[in-house]
């Protein structure tokens, strides 16, 4: 009874805290209708058992059917007091436990630890790839919980089904964002104010050529990030499509949206403009239409696995790896990029590759330990996934990306309009590329892209980039 009584405390207490919570946390559904209510049914049954037991013991002892042991407390003797005073205490005390273990449980419940490490062991990836994001000190739960009623209950049933599928280990390898698992782009706007007016942002790339020098290729660019907010700043840039002033559907192939085929644009008037690819014949109502929001373009925000290549020119930029090991970038990409099965035969592999490689080891020690750093972080062959399997939509380097709609290929019925298949200086402006002495050559009109180490001509960038190996 005991038991019972404070399974129900710890249900009444859940329900106040996620009640009154500033946060909701969709776990505590888990906590408060499903543990709790379990234990009440095991504190009756017990219960229940203990009356079948006690009859049972009546009836062999020989009492009569019909009479029952009557329970007598007399407070007058001794050793009733000390009984009673006893189970008081003990029942006080299992109560205060259930209620601090219930408030620590759910706070346990909204940590990043919990997310990433105890129930959801399948979300080894996206865990160990947001400790390295902008979004680092975010809890899970203040992004995977979408606004309002309606979204925090569909939160709470995902998060029990979640649970169901962890136990039985049939989830998917790897698991993809659904419709149901997608955040709200209202869940961005409560720290991304989306009237903010950006402008003009400059940014630098280092990139390290695979070849015996490790050639280095920097790219310095003015990034047109703009805004649509018209009493900020003029409307424009990449920030235009931020759906204030503007609104952007389309319809997509696949669950990943990488191949679009029909887009719509309603300006501020009202006036809708639709584009189509040739291949396109198809009713654009039958289909599930999308609006384009903040994570068609930012997909990785929080859990962004890094392409081989990027993370090693990283490695190299930082020092991590020494430009002047010949083959470096070559060899440890080779090596991160080979099929592997798991990730313990992962590290012995790429470790005994850059031994081969590198026979000093002065050479070959510091390749390894970074080598293996990078793959922990961003490879996870038991759940099969890496960076090929979730894409990355911000520019245009290793996924199409921005060309998914600016390939020049989406065309209105009369073909008279044609979202613009953007060159180099539609989105940012070039001040300076190459290494040494060319980096100091700023031009504020922006320089002309060239390939380093290819003859440049209208491709898109994802021919040759894959994020891994380069492509001949």
């Amino acid at each position: 009874m005991v038991l019972a009584a404070a399974a129900l405390f710890a249900f009444v207490l859940l329900f106040a805290i996620d009640f009154f919570a500033p946060a909701k946390n969709p776990y505590i559904g888990i906590l408060a209708y499903v543990i709790a209510p379990l234990f009440f049914l095991l504190g009756l049954a017990l219960t229940l058992l203990g009356a079948i037991l006690q009859k049972r013991a009546e009836r062999r002892a020989g009492h009569l059917e019909g009479k029952h042991r009557i329970l007598q407390i007399d407070l007058s003797r001794k050793r009733d007091r000390r009984i009673l005073a006893s189970f008081a205490v003990g029942a006080v005390g299992f109560l205060f436990l259930t209620a601090l273990g219930s408030y620590e449980t759910y706070q346990y419940t909204e940590s990043v630890d919990f997310c990433g490490k105890r129930c959801h062991v399948p979300m080894e990836p996206q865990f160990v790839a947001a400790q390295h994001t902008a979004h680092a000190q975010v809890a899970c739960v203040h992004c995977h919980v979408g606004p309002g009623a309606t979204a925090y209950f569909k939160t709470k049933l995902n998060g029990v089904k979640q649970l169901y599928h962890t136990v039985l280990g049939d989830f998917d390898r790897p698991i993809y964002i659904t419709a149901e698992t997608r955040p709200e782009q209202e869940i961005c706007m409560e720290c991304h104010w989306p009237n903010r007016y950006i402008g003009m942002v400059d940014r630098t790339y280092q990139h390290y050529l695979s070849d015996e020098a490790n050639t280095p290729f920097a790219v310095r660019l003015l990034l047109n990030v703009g805004g649509a907010e018209p009493s900020r700043g003029p409307v424009g840039g990449i920030h235009w499509h931020m759906n204030i002033a503007n609104k952007v559907e389309y319809l997509a192939t696949g669950e990943d949206a990488e191949t679009i085929r029909w887009v719509r644009v309603t300006n501020a008037h009202g006036q809708s403009t639709e584009y189509r690819t040739d291949d396109f014949k198809g009713d654009p109502p039958q289909h599930d239409i999308r609006r384009m929001d903040c994570l068609d373009c930012h997909s990785r925000p929080a859990h962004n696995i890094i392409a081989p290549n990027d993370a090693v020119d990283v490695a190299l930029a930082a020092g991590r790896i020494d430009p002047k090991i010949p083959f470096a970038k070559a060899k440890v990409v080779g090596a991160l990029t080979q099929p592997y099965t798991s990730k313990p035969e992962a590290l012995q592999a790429i470790a005994t590759s850059l031994h081969a490689a590198y026979p000093d080891p002065a050479q070959a020690d510091p390749l390894i330990a970074e080598a293996q750093a990078i793959y922990r972080q961003n490879f996870f062959p038991e759940m099969k996934t890496g960076w090929r399997t979730h894409p990355n939509n911000i520019g245009h380097k290793d996924w199409n990306g921005c060309f998914r709609c600016h390939d020049g290929n989406h065309k209105t019925a009369d073909g008279t309009k044609t979202i613009a298949a953007s060159d180099c200086n539609s989105c940012h402006l070039i001040l300076a590329q190459g290494s040494g002495e060319q980096l100091k050559k700023l031009n504020a009109d922006g320089h002309t892209f060239f390939h380093i180490d290819a003859e440049f001509s209208e491709f898109s960038c994802t021919t040759c980039h894959t994020g891994g190996p380069q492509l001949p």
